[in-house]
């Protein structure tokens, strides 16, 4: 009994991570181990960020690796580039 709850929860604990809100979109970052970050779908618009999905399509065509659009930047700069495009 107690393995079933504990297997519903991690379930669900699955679920919840691979939902994305309305108006959002899942990218999975990083030059070696990608990790999952959710960005509003405004971003799409930003000519910097259209550049790093450019570079993405040049690296991986239309076949992303993780499922979702895989960006091959550092964690740094990708979070830094969205920390400037938050504040704009």
């Amino acid at each position: 009994m107690a393995i079933r709850q504990i297997l519903r929860r991690s379930l669900s604990n699955e679920r919840r991570l691979a939902e994305v809100p309305k108006g959002h979109l899942a990218v999975y970052v990083g030059e070696g181990e990608k990790k999952r970050f959710v960005i509003p779908l405004s971003y799409l618009n930003h000519p910097l960020f259209q550049e790093l999905l450019f570079q993405a399509e040049e690296a991986f065509g239309f076949h992303h690796p993780m499922g979702g659009i895989t960006i091959l930047c550092s964690e740094e700069s990708f979070i830094d580039l969205t920390s400037r495009l938050s504040s704009t």
